[in-house]
């Protein structure tokens, strides 16, 4: 969720798919974060149209809300090796204009992580669809240097959650959610992270309100996984304890998290002492032998890890915020049991077509 990683997952979030890439949106205007020196990305370029009016913090709701800052991230990497990502990217950002309505005092905020080769076809993608209906302004972020700022924080988790053997440097960015609270300057203290093979069917202010749902002491909102992946990733675990509900399909198991869509409340990252104790390595060990967790799709395999331990850290977005289309694994051994949690009622919002799948057309 995680995230848009392009050619460099391949599949898209699935076994052996591989993670897919995340949505990218129009602007009219490109700014340089922060000030004082206090920035995401020193590489971060500022082109000013005409700036958007002043935006006030959203308090707790309730009453009538003065407008929000509204922070979107993704990341557009090896785009110039990849046309279908490009058109995947094209997709997403036209549904999302096309159903996109915010207040009158909310700018959407979006972070655009890539890399040298792909900035420029990022950058416009971006500017051949100025026709967003709300206000908007973006941030252009370097991923070597956010790969730089996160290696020490991640590297000893990927060992166990890449796919590669042992800790490359590269694969830090695939956990770029998992530490974003050390990265974000303090003022920003919520981000949604999505992938690139979404198409949304609602309104995106909508999946920002659902911060407030949050219970006391969870930091991350996310959808669990709709396939049983985890269900084989434990498979040790499991057999060891038969009556576990790792692994399990919904609603009472535990089938793990798809992190196509993430809500990541960064002021209650910062604060949470359980959760950055989870980041130090030692932690991480612990938890993978208990487990025997081996995987590798980043911080999606990270998230689900943790979720089985603790639970109250996660929001569970409705499965309709995150309508992952991948069957990969209902013709690779669990027929028997792949609807089960594959099924999603409701109406959907965001469909995800993870594992190049196709996405029902309008």
């Amino acid at each position: 969720m995680a995230a848009l990683y392009g050619a460099a997952r391949g599949w898209g979030r699935w076994q052996p798919c591989a993670l897919a890439a995340a949505a990218a949106l129009a602007v009219c205007a490109f700014y340089y974060l922060g000030g004082g020196g206090e920035t995401f990305s020193s590489a971060t370029r500022r082109l000013r149209a005409t700036p958007p009016a002043p935006v006030h913090r959203h308090p707790q709701r309730g009453g009538e809300a003065a407008g929000r800052d509204l922070h979107l991230l993704m990341m557009f990497t090896k785009a110039e090796r990849s046309p279908a990502l490009r058109a995947k990217g094209q997709a997403a950002l036209r549904s999302l204009l096309r159903h996109g309505r915010l207040g009158g005092g909310d700018v959407l905020h979006i972070h655009l992580v890539t890399d040298g080769a792909s900035r420029d076809i990022g950058l416009e993608l971006l500017r051949d669809l100025r026709g967003a209906a709300f206000r908007h302004q973006v941030t252009v972020h370097d991923v070597n240097e956010l790969t730089e700022k996160l290696f020490p924080i991640v590297e000893a988790m990927q060992k166990h959650f890449s796919a590669g053997s042992g800790t490359y440097y590269s694969d830090s960015i695939f956990f770029l959610s998992v530490a974003m609270h050390r990265i974000m300057p303090k003022e920003i203290t919520q981000v949604i992270q999505v992938d690139l093979d979404l198409k949304y069917k609602t309104n995106i202010r909508d999946l920002f309100d659902e911060f407030d749902n949050f219970r006391e002491g969870a930091v991350i909102g996310i959808a669990r996984e709709m396939q049983p992946v985890y269900r084989h990733t434990f498979w040790q675990y499991r057999r060891e304890n038969p009556q576990t509900k790792v692994g399990e399909p919904p609603p009472d198991g535990l089938p793990g998290f798809n992190s196509g869509v993430l809500l990541l409340n960064l002021e209650a990252m910062r604060q949470s002492k359980l959760y950055n104790q989870l980041l130090e390595p030692f932690m991480v060990q612990n938890l993978t032998e208990k487990y025997h967790f081996k995987g590798h799709l980043g911080d999606q395999d990270f998230f689900t890890m943790v979720g089985m331990e603790h639970p109250e850290l996660f929001h569970v977005l409705d499965c309709t915020w995150n309508r992952q289309l991948c069957t990969w694994w209902k013709d690779h051994g669990y027929s028997d049991v792949f609807d089960q949690y594959f099924q999603c009622k409701g109406e959907v919002k965001i469909y995800h077509g993870n594992c190049n799948t196709p996405i029902p057309e309008d």
